[in-house]
């Protein structure tokens, strides 16, 4: 018979010995990477190797607090790396649609702001000083004097000619006009220039003709002589405009000789000021001299200004906009304008040269964002533009900002799930992300472990500012580590859990007016989370209790028994019994799962039934057709059955069922089965045996209760004190078995019996009455068939008989 587990094996201490500190804060604190040496190996390789497409992956359950823990690895390593250069983009001036971009060295894009603020501010004020100086307007008024006094030469030089010939040119609101001179240098009066001869009337007008022409070529002259004037009034101007720039110009470009970018953006505004020097002197240019200042500034998208080492950015809203950046629009007369200071910086503008961090699960969701991410990193360029204009949806004109070269580390953080479907499904997924950093889900528990582990307490209580814990404060969060992670030998390595579980403990050390965390806060911290989680786990209990879901704990039963089965709600899991029922008659071999046949049995748990059925049919005939119909159920189950952890109990209770022979009701049993009869191992044992336990105290008591595990499965057992102190009282008893006979011994009370050199079981064994039962059946089964082949031969019973007996040939033949 298997002896009961005592209770050293149902639970693992951690003794308070083992420590060397009485308070936490003595402990130096731990990096959260330790423990994760196959994770921090691939973040360190993908890092430091710049090699195209060597982008990260950081694969983990999200409980591992993996923005934290990659968070704070980025950090340390990106302060040894040189910071990136500034970005900024500049007004184009050839073409406005298309921005370029400057790329200065780090900090220099805020002091070249400033420097094109002030230089703005400067020609802002000496710009129309020098233009409303005396400087100017004297030698502008000399210019148009110069030129007015050519125009009069010109007037002058036909009315000297005129009045050689007596003849006067005459000015009058339509112009010109001659006239004959008369007495006095006057015109002559019309009734004189008639009494004149015809030869001297004829000579004056062929002389007036030859003045009008010349008279016309000089006033054609005019427009060639304003045009002369404009030319050496623009010259004029833009020799003063040369004259005030020139100086705060040349300092910048002295400044910047280094840094072509600025040299050709400083290049272009002298020649935009020059080109349109009028709009600095007409009272409504054009273009207001604003225009042109606001054309002065850069528009700074990333400064790193006091950063050390490279960018570490994490991106918690990965949409194509906030990866790319966006162009922002204003509404002018109802019409939407844009220019280059409006391109904002995205994520990876942040980022470049250094680090970006996404949540893979966050940026899947967003329609655009995965695919703008992989086409970024192809090309190696960020290209700032809409979604729409990506996927070429309008065909407005906008700005196409120059693409900024590209160099980064992209960190994605998920599940394993998502990791190993998108290698799956996109083939360009391992191409462009070929490193995976696979975090710890455990680390192993032992006496190297356990002081590092304090640490790492100490450290999580430290960076949340909690309360010091004592040394059982210690031993009882490395006891729930063990819980948490379904072992004895193993700590749960997800971070979240252990922090939330500090954080309530000191919550209650602080309502306890403590001064440090002991063991007693970390289990009220721990009871207080089971208890906000546990309605439903009380209801479905309570239901057992009343025995509206019948549940038999004592006597014995042929054909029933209790199997053990895990509800899991969220972050919460209970367990609770479940009655496991099974039929036995005569029949062709056939074990009718019923939960499968009513489409409520899962694939793992028909695949178990259908081992069972083998192992049955190998084990008690193996050399002959097994005559059994057989049938098994859960009873009062309406949601889906899934998963093997009942086959032995189901193996047990069609034993039972065949052989006749009564279960002991007290006990409940949990394990998965193969097919030559080995118990093996389940998840869930701790809430399977915990939740039957609560049924059995709720029921009158546990005295005499107890459950079957698989003996694999004792070192994953970390119980509740409850059970603890029930196992040692010896009211409650856990069996820990490797075979399905030691399972049918201890629910039969019956010897199962082995073979003997003949393959029979002894007389009076639990196999013996199995495999004597079977013979029954199988004899029932042969009178059975023997009586419908003689109804089919009787011709009583109507069936006509041919002469040349083709129904005994076929009655043979049945």
């Amino acid at each position: 018979m298997v002896k009961a587990l005592d209770v050293t094996q149902v639970y693992r201490a951690c003794p308070e010995e083992a420590f060397d500190f009485d308070v936490t804060s003595e402990l130096e604190s731990l990096d959260m990477l330790s423990g994760h040496a196959r994770a921090r190996d691939a973040l360190d390789f993908g890092t430091s190797m710049r090699s195209d497409g060597f982008n990260l992956y950081v694969l983990g359950h999200p409980g591992h607090g993996k923005h934290q823990l990659v968070g704070r690895f980025l950090a340390e390593r990106s302060r040894e790396e040189p910071t990136p250069p500034d970005i900024a983009y500049r007004y184009n001036f050839d073409d406005h649609t298309q921005p370029l971009h400057l790329l200065l060295p780090t900090g220099m894009g805020r002091v070249l702001r400033a420097d094109l603020e002030q230089l703005t501010e400067e020609l802002r004020s000496a710009i129309p000083a020098v233009f409303e100086g005396d400087e100017y307007q004297n030698r502008l008024q000399e210019l148009k004097q110069a030129m007015g006094e050519r125009q009069r030469d010109a007037i002058e030089a036909v009315r000297r000619e005129a009045r050689e010939h007596d003849i006067l040119l005459l000015s009058t609101p339509n112009g010109f006009t001659f006239a004959p001179a008369g007495e006095d240098d006057r015109m002559m009066p019309p009734e004189e220039y008639e009494k004149l001869d015809k030869d001297d009337r004829e000579r004056i007008e062929g002389t007036v003709q030859v003045l009008q022409k010349k008279l016309a070529k000089a006033i054609r002259h005019m427009p060639r002589l304003a045009k002369q004037l404009r030319e050496q009034i623009s010259t004029l101007n833009g020799e003063m405009l040369q004259a005030v720039i020139d100086a705060p110009l040349a300092e910048l470009e002295e400044r910047y000789a280094d840094h072509g970018g600025v040299l050709d953006h400083l290049r272009a505004l002298r020649e935009a000021m020059l080109l349109h020097v009028d709009s600095f002197i007409a009272d409504e240019p054009e273009m207001p001299p604003e225009a042109i200042f606001n054309r002065f500034q850069i528009n700074l998208l990333v400064d790193h200004t006091g950063c050390e080492g490279a960018p570490v950015v994490y991106l918690d809203l990965p949409t194509h906009q906030h990866l790319v950046g966006r162009i922002e629009h204003h509404v002018h007369n109802g019409t939407l304008l844009t220019d280059y200071s409006l391109i904002r910086a995205g994520g990876l503008h942040r980022a470049n040269g250094g680090y970006l961090v996404v949540d893979v699960r966050a940026m899947l969701m967003h329609a655009g964002a995965w695919e703008t991410l992989k086409r970024v990193l192809r090309a190696g360029e960020i290209r700032t533009e809409s979604l729409e204009q990506a996927y070429g949806l309008i065909s407005t004109t906008t700005l196409e900002p120059e693409p900024i070269p590209l160099d980064l580390k992209v960190v994605l953080l998920g599940e394993r799930l998502f990791y190993y479907l998108l290698c799956e499904h996109d083939p360009d997924f391992l191409e462009l992300f070929k490193v995976q950093a696979d975090l710890e889900d455990e680390l192993d528990r032992n006496h190297g472990n356990q002081p590092l582990y304090a640490r790492m307490v100490a450290t999580l209580a430290r960076e949340s500012a909690l309360r010091p814990l004592d040394r059982s404060g210690v031993a009882a969060v490395i006891e729930r580590a063990s819980r948490l992670a379904d072992d004895q030998g193993k700590l749960t390595a997800r971070h979240r859990a252990l922090s939330d579980l500090l954080e309530e403990a000191d919550h209650w050390a602080e309502r306890a007016d403590a001064k440090v965390i002991s063991r007693t806060h970390v289990e009220k911290a721990v009871a207080q989370q089971l208890w906000r989680a546990s309605r439903i786990h009380e209801r479905s209990h309570e239901a057992i209790a009343r025995g509206t879901v019948a549940i038999q704990l004592e006597g014995v039963v042929v054909g029933q028994v209790n199997g053990l089965s895990v509800m899991s709600l969220g972050d919460y899991a209970f367990g609770q019994p479940t009655r496991i029922t099974a039929t036995a008659r005569p029949g062709p071999g056939q074990v009718v799962d019923i939960e499968r046949e009513a489409r409520l049995g899962g694939r793992i748990h028909s695949k178990a039934v259908m081992i069972l059925s083998r192992c049955l049919a190998s084990r008690f005939a193996p050399d002959t057709p097994l005559s059994l119909s057989a049938s098994l159920a859960f009873e009062q189950s309406y949601g889906g059955i899934e998963g093997d952890s009942a086959s032995v109990a189901e193996a047990c209770v069609l034993i039972s069922a065949i052989a006749g022979v009564g279960i002991d009701q007290r006990l409940a049993v949990t394990g998965s089965i193969d097919q030559h009869g080995r118990v093996q191992a389940v998840g869930g044992v701790n809430e399977k045996i915990e939740g039957f336990f609560d049924i059995c105290q709720a029921r009158g008591g546990v005295q005499g209760h107890g459950v079957l595990l698989p003996a694999t499965n004792v070192e994953h057992l970390m119980l509740k004190r409850e059970v603890r102190d029930a196992i040692a009282a010896g009211d409650f008893r856990v069996y820990a078995i490797e075979q399905l006979d030691q399972a049918l011994e201890l629910l039969t009370g019956l010897p199962p019996g082995e073979r003997d050199e003949e393959g029979r079981y002894p007389a009076g064994s639990l196999n013996g009455r199995v495999v004597e039962r079977l013979e029954a059946f199988q004899q029932a089964v042969k009178k059975s068939k023997g009586k419908e082949s003689g109804k089919e031969n009787d011709p009583q019973d109507g069936q006509a008989s041919d002469d040349d007996g083709t129904d005994e040939e076929r009655n043979d033949d049945q």
